[in-house]
């Protein structure tokens, strides 16, 4: 069992509210891969979240048994309810973790923003990041699922999207226009749809 629940401790004020965030493959040093979306969500959250952003191996030459390693060890640490987000890559291994893995935290929310679902067509096979074509029996239960894409998005179609919402019918979309594939201006309905869990 990779993510187990831990017992929660009482310290003095409200407890924050938990959200993981899993950046991009490539580069995440200054201003590229995920920085503008985390530095955005960290920005606009505010206080009343505590919001953890893990550095994953080796993100230009990315494993999967290596970021599964790094994130069931952040979900360890972890307990009550959590909310997940995904970025590009980051949002397809949570997926692939949490249907393969078990996990113990209640996911109050699970938001996947330009995220690649592997195998879809020949530009996007790596048999380590494909999901199991069963894995929605195997998901735990997510309260809330969203997924956004941009129709600009230059490096993961929207295709990739459409394979999600086939799977996931109860995931609610947001798309858009010209947001890219790093949402680097920021995504105002994301911030409000956190909020409104």
């Amino acid at each position: 069992m990779f993510c187990t629940k831990t017992r929660e401790t009482r310290g003095e004020g409200p407890l924050k509210k938990q959200v993981l965030c899993i950046h991009s493959a490539g580069p995440q040093e200054g201003n590229q891969g995920s920085s503008h979306l985390i530095a955005y969500l960290q920005q606009l959250l505010g206080t009343e979240y505590s919001i953890l952003t893990p550095a994953m191996p080796d993100p230009e030459n990315p494993n999967y048994a290596r970021w599964k390693s790094k994130l069931a060890s952040e979900l360890a640490a972890l307990n009550g309810e959590v909310i997940l987000i995904g970025h590009s890559l980051g949002g397809s291994v949570l997926l692939k973790f949490l249907s393969e893995e078990a996990c113990d935290l209640v996911i109050k929310g699970l938001f996947l923003l330009g995220s690649p679902y592997w195998g879809v067509d020949q530009d996007w096979v790596a048999e380590e990041f494909e999901l199991p074509s069963d894995f929605t029996s195997t998901l735990p239960l997510i309260r809330h699922l969203f997924l956004y894409h941009s129709r600009d998005d230059d490096v993961v179609p929207l295709t990739h999207m459409e394979q999600y919402v086939r799977k996931l019918p109860h995931a609610k979309t947001r798309v858009f226009k010209h947001q890219g594939h790093l949402f680097e201006n920021g995504v105002a309905e994301l911030i409000s749809d956190i909020q409104s869990l």
